[in-house]
């Protein structure tokens, strides 16, 4: 039986990990990218207190970007589209990181995203790589749990 303690020190592969949009699986991707957060730091003075105050202002994300091995299956060029199009068509997306046993370790909940860049890889005629396709998630709020 494992010690409890020396499993919590261990480190965490990052290659176990599923994607769901709106709450359903969204495939095998191949890796994610570019999950970050940063406040504003909002400098000021108080009256004539020469020392530079500092107080945490709004909140950014960075964009996420989603690879996988490209498929026949159009669900993201279809939302890819629908954008594009200028419909509004925002959602949930999960990024949940799991342990060896399957179990998940930890959750990004990522809110009214939507794409913001859709991209195919190279083809070549001389090569034998399968085609990847990769998506740029832009959204407005993360929850990490």
């Amino acid at each position: 039986m494992p010690d409890a303690r020396r499993v919590e020190l261990d480190h965490v592969g990052g290659y176990n990990f599923v994607v769901e949009i709106d709450g359903v699986s969204a495939g095998a991707f191949k890796a994610v990218d570019g999950i970050e957060a940063s406040v504003e730091v909002i400098e000021f003075q108080d009256g004539p207190d020469l020392l530079a105050r500092k107080r945490p202002g709004r909140t950014k994300f960075g964009d996420v970007t989603l690879k996988k091995g490209y498929i026949t299956n159009r669900q993201l060029q279809e939302w890819w589209e629908n954008v594009r199009a200028g419909k509004y068509d925002r959602r949930s997306v999960s990024i949940m990181l799991q342990d060896n046993s399957g179990d998940e370790i930890m959750r990004w909940n990522l809110f009214e995203a939507f794409i913001s860049k859709w991209k195919m890889s190279s083809f070549d005629g001389k090569g034998n790589d399968a085609l990847q396709e990769e998506i740029t998630l832009t959204f407005e709020d993360m929850k990490i749990s």
